[in-house]
C-alpha cells in the first residue's frame, strides 16, 4: 500500500503539506487553515482502514483531502469507496481539486454539507475517521457508533492536542460498553474505538 503510492498522490500530498506550512507561517485563522494530520497519522489510519471489516468507510472533515488520500490507499486495496464529508465551501473546492489531480475520484466520494444530517443515509459503517470541529465530536459519535458493524473502527483525531476540550468526549468513549477504546499517542493523539 505505502510502497506503491502513485506519483499523482505523492505530488498532491507534497503540495498540500506546503500549503499547510504556509498557512501556519502566515497565522491563517484556525477555521480556514487546512489543519492536516502528520504523515505517520495518515499511515496509521490507512492501516486501520485496511484492517477493518466489510462496510462503509467514512471520514468526517475532509479539509483539502490530505487524510483522504491516505485513506484512498486502503480503499483502493480493499476496493472500497471512501465517503468524506466537508461543510466549508473553500475546502470543498480544494478537496475536489485534490481528488482530481491525485486521480482518486473513482474511490473517493465527497459529500458536501453537514455530516450530522448527511450521515443519516449511511448504515453498516465499518470505519470512521473523525477530524472535524471539536464541538461536534460527541454528536458525530452518537450518530456513527449505532450505525457501525461489529469490529468496526472509529478513530478520533486531536484527543491529546485538544485534551481539555475533548475530555467529556474521551470519557464517554472510554466508558461506552459498546466499544473497546484506547488512546494512541501518535500525531495529535488518536482515540481508537472498536465496536464490539
Amino acid at each position: 500500500m505505502f510502497k506503491t503510492i502513485s506519483k499523482e498522490i505523492k505530488e498532491r500530498m507534497e503540495y498540500l503539506l506546503k500549503l499547510d506550512a504556509e498557512d501556519r507561517k502566515k497565522g491563517t485563522p484556525m477555521l480556514r487553515r487546512l489543519k492536516q494530520i502528520p504523515a505517520d497519522t495518515g499511515q496509521f489510519i490507512a492501516i486501520l482502514l485496511a484492517s477493518s471489516p466489510e462496510g462503509n468507510a467514512v471520514e468526517i472533515g475532509t479539509s483539502a483531502g490530505y487524510s483522504t488520500l491516505w485513506l484512498s490507499l486502503a480503499g483502493r486495496e480493499l476496493n472500497r469507496k471512501i465517503h468524506t464529508f466537508e461543510l466549508l465551501e473553500d475546502k470543498i473546492r480544494l478537496a475536489k481539486e485534490t481528488f482530481k489531480k491525485a486521480r482518486v475520484e473513482d474511490i473517493v466520494e465527497l459529500v458536501e454539507g453537514d455530516a450530522r444530517k448527511n450521515l443519516k443515509g449511511f448504515d453498516r459503517i465499518s470505519f470512521c475517521f473523525l477530524d472535524a470541529e471539536k464541538e461536534i465530536y460527541n454528536e458525530i459519535y452518537d450518530i456513527v457508533i449505532p450505525k457501525m458493524v461489529s469490529g468496526g473502527i472509529l478513530v478520533a483525531d486531536n484527543v491529546i492536542s485538544h485534551g481539555k476540550e475533548l475530555k467529556p468526549f474521551m470519557e464517554k468513549a472510554m466508558n461506552d460498553s459498546r466499544v473497546d477504546a484506547v488512546l494512541v499517542p501518535i500525531g495529535s493523539g488518536e482515540l481508537v474505538c472498536r465496536v464490539l
